[in-house]
């Protein structure tokens, strides 16, 4: 698999987990704490960026 694709999906999965921590704590399931709330906030964030990154390594493969 090539390795931008590869980024591509570790953002999603980083992204999905920075959405799924919250909504995990406000359904109860998880009890809301700071380090719960920090890594969901560093997962999104860093979801965000490789995901990025794989896109735009993506873009310039395909030229």
């Amino acid at each position: 698999m090539d390795q931008s694709i590869r980024l591509i999906l570790l953002g999603l999965v980083g992204v999905l987990l920075g959405a799924l921590l919250p909504f995990l704590m406000v359904i109860g399931i998880l009890q809301p704490s700071f380090l719960v709330s920090f890594i969901a906030y560093a997962a999104s964030l860093a979801g965000l960026v490789l995901g990025m990154l794989g896109s735009a390594m993506y873009a310039r493969s395909k030229r």
